[in-house]
């Protein structure tokens, strides 16, 4: 090889040389070295801090014996639960190593370049990410202003809007992340009638557990109108199984056959396949999770409005917080107090944080620290 250095940079797909990697949040063992703080918390990452269903555990232990063996390649018995769970046949789910795959090969069927993927402006980073990869052009409308009553939201008719002959994939979180504003059922099916046939429509309902008590619909109802129609879900929310890195995709036979084409043999493993199982038979620990998030959910929202912070509505398991100018400042106090949240610069929000709805003793020391921090800095 001659003296010239090789940057691999140079040779790669486009859009990949300009890419920025995803960041996740700070995981507390990583703050606790940096800052030596204790015992801090994470709320950053709308984890449910319930844990795992008692069944979905005992399931893990049982499988951890077993993995000298290869997964089920196909999924059969879990397609099967959530055949069950979802009304519709088998063939109609596809399995993936976390909902975030399932957004990428639906990116890697149908985007490259000289294609296009339309998303609102402040959605789930991934979709910027999956459309980049495939060098295919992102075409971003603006949210909702701030006048809406969803503001910051998904616009439908701007994304409309947005919509060409190059058009491919459009992407909608619902609830969206890291808003939690939603699409209702009126405004999302009218949004779906009015898209071309030929544009894939990716419905991302990573939190819809969370939004049962509002009118964000469940998109996989209307699966039989729209053969153009991909609704994603996640066990790392409400199931809290983030670290086994599970999810599924809902859709037409033949849209499942074609991203079962695409994705890897073996591409979920065995343990998380007993544990989202096990997960999908343990109502109780559905329900209260449920529950105890609604009850976190106004614990928060009347703590911070007492302080003076508004929020954006929420159907997740999160509240995005307008700070103003001081957003920075306050995310950093935190830190430094051992409270984790989230800064949305990267989402185009760089006044607002976005705060997990964790258990009561999380949700009551995060308003302790933040009452501390804005008092510091009025």
């Amino acid at each position: 090889m001659n003296g010239t250095a090789f940057d691999p940079l140079d040779y790669c797909r486009p859009g990949l040389a300009e890419l920025a990697p995803y960041k996740p949040g700070k995981p507390p063992g990583e703050l606790e070295r940096e800052l030596g703080v204790r015992d801090a918390v994470k709320l950053a990452s709308n984890e449910n801090l319930r844990g795992p269903s008692p069944k979905a555990l005992a399931a893990l232990r049982r499988a951890i014996g077993d993995v000298h063996f290869y997964p089920d390649g196909g999924g059969h018995r879990l397609k099967e639960l959530l055949a069950a769970r979802h009304a519709m046949a088998p063939a109609r789910i596809t399995l993936g190593n976390g909902s975030n795959e399932l957004l990428e090969l639906a990116a890697r069927c149908f985007l490259g370049p000289g294609a296009a993927a339309v998303y609102s402006r402040h959605s789930f980073a991934v979709y910027a990410l999956a459309t980049q990869a495939t060098g295919a052009a992102a075409r971003v409308a603006p949210p909702l202003p701030a006048s809406d009553a969803m503001a910051c939201g998904h616009d439908p008719e701007a994304m409309l809007a947005q919509i060409n002959d190059a058009t491919a994939v459009v992407f909608i979180a619902n609830p969206n992340n890291p808003t939690g504003t939603w699409l209702g059922e009126a405004a999302l099916r009218g949004f779906l009638r009015k898209l071309p046939r030929r544009v894939v429509a990716v419905v991302d309902q990573a939190y819809a557990e969370y939004a049962a008590d509002t009118d964000c619909p469940d998109a996989a109802a209307w699966l039989g109108e729209f053969p153009n129609l991909i609704v994603t879900h996640t066990f790392s929310k409400i199931f809290a199984l983030a670290g086994l890195r599970i999810g599924y995709a809902l859709s037409s036979p033949a849209m499942a056959e074609l991203l079962n084409r695409a994705r890897q043999p073996f591409n979920v493993n065995a343990p998380a396949q007993c544990a989202a199982a096990a997960a999908l038979g343990d109502h109780r620990h559905l329900t209260d999770s449920v529950r105890a998030n609604a009850a976190g959910l106004v614990r928060l929202r009347d703590g911070l409005a007492q302080l003076g912070v508004a929020c954006l509505p929420s159907a997740a398991n999160f509240l995005c917080m307008e700070i103003g100018e001081d957003a920075q400042r306050v995310y950093d106090e935190l830190l430094a107090r051992g409270v984790i949240v989230r800064p949305l610069a990267n989402y185009e929000l760089p006044r607002h944080l976005r705060v997990t709805i964790g258990l009561p003793e999380h949700n009551e020391r995060f308003l302790d620290a933040f009452t501390a921090v804005a008092g510091a800095g009025g």
